[in-house]
């Protein structure tokens, strides 16, 4: 009775030992006597003691692989070191697992000769300005290469680029040079807005100068205008109150020929006297000789008249 116990006992306990929870996002490929047999998915599982074995566990997480910089000739015969990042997941556990021995160096490898192939047909320039499509051409061949393999390539990126040391000091110059070239640019267009605005500033002066000029000449002709015409109404004015205080036409003659004296000014001019007021001032003239009145000029002294030799008397 107690040995039955115990081959109960020991049976349970082998039983409990082949009880397999396969985690989330896992595979487990089975072989039973070292053949293929199943593949198991997450959950539970159970398998026949001494018969049936776990070959291999396989994750179908998306995994990185990381290669080592790798030496690669350009078109132009530039060696340069380029190291790349490889993403994947497998999709098979079984091919996974028979299809290569070691599928992980056997990518690596595969993706080191791919690169070498896809950068020796591009020139130095194209190599460094083309990184996506050597990253679409490398994930497009690797996906197809890796297929038998149960490995999916989601995507390929160039890590770095090193090239040679000289060519590197090449292209820090050629940097250096394009760059003072749009520095020169910049400063030159800088320049040709500033003359620009100079210009448009001067432009500006001098038509805001001018206007003012014109505004200037036009106040000013407007002033003599309005001076000359409150002149003439004063004198319009005073010839009026004359006529009202009843001078006679002789008297507005004389003052014609004064205004007319005023206008030469001291200066030669010559001054056209019309007939009539010529008359008035020849009669005022034979009046105030006549009268004495008015006339302010002293009379000449008159000269004794000189005694003539008598020739018979003087002998």
């Amino acid at each position: 009775m107690i040995a039955l116990y115990i081959v109960i006992g020991v049976i349970i306990l082998i039983a409990v030992c082949n009880i397999r929870v396969v985690p989330q996002a896992t595979q487990y490929v089975i072989e039973s006597l070292g053949k293929y047999k199943v593949t198991w998915d997450a959950g539970i599982h159970a398998k026949i003691p001494f018969i049936q074995v776990i070959a291999k566990k396989i994750t179908l997480k998306e995994q990185v692989m990381d290669s080592p910089p790798q030496p690669v000739i350009t078109k132009d015969n530039v060696t340069m070191q380029i190291d790349t990042v490889v993403y994947f997941r497998i999709f098979d556990a079984r091919l996974y697992t028979y299809g290569v021995v070691n599928p992980i160096n056997a990518l690596e490898n595969l993706t080191a000769t791919t690169l070498r192939n896809i950068v020796g047909e591009l020139e130095l320039d194209g190599t460094l300005t083309s990184r996506d499509t050597i990253n679409s051409k490398m994930t497009s061949i690797l996906d197809e290469a890796t297929d038998k393999w149960g490995i999916k390539v989601t995507r390929v990126e160039l890590k770095n680029i090193i090239p040679p040391a000289e060519i590197q000091n090449a292209m820090e110059k050629q940097m250096k040079a394009e760059r003072d070239r749009r520095e020169t640019l910049l400063q030159a267009e800088g320049h040709k807005a500033a003359a620009i605005t100079r210009a448009e500033g001067d432009k500006q002066a001098m038509i805001l100068a001018a206007e003012g000029e014109r505004d200037a000449r036009i106040a000013r002709a407007e002033g003599e205008a309005k001076a000359i015409y409150l002149s003439k109404k004063a004198e319009a004015d005073g010839l009026k109150a004359l006529r009202e205080a009843g001078a006679d036409a002789a008297v507005l003659e004389l003052k014609k020929y004064e205004a007319l004296v005023n206008m030469s000014n001291g200066t030669a001019a010559k001054l056209i006297i019309p007939t009539d007021a010529v008359n008035a001032v020849t009669n005022n003239t034979i009046f105030s000789e006549t009268t004495g009145l008015g006339d302010n000029t002293k009379s000449a002294p008159k000269k004794k008249p000189e005694k003539k030799a008598d020739p018979c008397c003087d002998e």
